[in-house]
């Protein structure tokens, strides 16, 4: 979500500001599930038509309401409800038309987002498709075919068949939760040491830090199967918190409130720095200041 990516975007860029997420350099789009996903404007094609199926009633569909979606709205923008209601459809089926590669969108937090479309992509959905795999692998790498298709919310057919299109570009790799894959170029980083971790970060809800799409990948992060319940709940997943580099506990957020709840005891030095880093949460809906809360 917007916000949330907002979050994500202070815990590793210096100077985010409340507006940040509304950058030009930034685009909003519906992605795996329907959810709405903040991405660079220049990389709209690949995590929109990278996720397009080679066939079927569901290409079809997304094909169908983009073009009707472009001939309505032509250079215009629309709250998507309006646009739906306009084209005899439920709004909510727009999200299929993001497919193409063709729709953007503004998030209006708990208002109705509004829609306009945008020219179509200069690459195929193919070459999209293997760059989606690329950046996949160069981010959560090492990683399977299974994975990409859980997180990109592809088929598993359509996943293994980008894998295997990667051919040398990609390597075989043993880890401790089995067999994967990582990009040959990433290897010489893989074998480097790790540099120095910041003392604190925030992560949101669905950090790709934290994201986790299997629970082999969750029980390396956070070993322990309690914790685990508590990060990656059945329900909203709170934040995680960092500190060193490992995640020690859990946040979460209620306008300028910020509740931390920490798995193990903390220095002074470890809660100043959470709690510095607590205040710096550029938040865009209030000027009060943060007041943060040890649970």
């Amino acid at each position: 979500m917007p916000r949330a990516a907002l979050f994500s975007i202070n815990a590793r860029v210096k100077g985010t500001m409340p507006s940040t997420w509304e950058d030009p350099s930034l685009v909003q789009l519906w992605g795996p599930r329907f959810h709405v996903y903040v991405v660079a404007a220049r990389d709209l094609p690949v995590f929109s038509l990278g996720r397009l199926p080679d066939g079927g009633k569901t290409r079809e569909k997304a094909e169908d309401l983009a073009a009707r979606l472009r001939a309505f709205l032509g250079a215009g923008r629309m709250r998507y409800d309006e646009a739906g209601q306009a084209l005899g459809v439920h709004g909510n089926s727009l999200r299929y038309a993001a497919l193409t590669g063709t729709l953007a969108l503004r998030w209006e937090g708990a208002r109705r987002p509004t829609v306009w479309t945008v020219p179509p992509p200069e690459i195929d959905a193919a070459q999209a498709t293997l760059e989606l795999a690329r950046r996949y692998l160069h981010i959560f790498g090492p990683a399977t075919p299974e994975g990409f298709a859980k997180w990109a919310g592809i088929g598993a057919r359509k996943a293994v068949g980008a894998f295997d299109d990667l051919g040398s570009e990609r390597i075989p790799v043993q880890t401790p939760s089995g067999d994967a894959w990582i990009l040959g170029g990433d290897e010489p980083a893989l074998r480097e040491p790790p540099g120095p971790a910041a003392p604190a970060r925030l992560l949101p809800s669905g950090d790709a830090y934290t994201l986790g799409m299997t629970s082999e990948d969750r029980a390396l992060l956070v070993p322990d199967a309690d914790r685990r319940r508590e990060l990656w709940t059945p329900r909203v997943w709170p934040g995680a918190i960092l500190v060193a580099g490992n995640v020690v506990g859990t946040w979460r957020r209620a306008q300028a409130r910020v509740t931390v709840q920490t798995w193990q005891g903390l220095s002074r030095a470890a809660r100043e720095a959470v709690t510095a880093e607590a205040e710096s949460l550029p938040l865009p809906e209030t000027s009060e200041r943060i007041v943060v809360h040890w649970d």
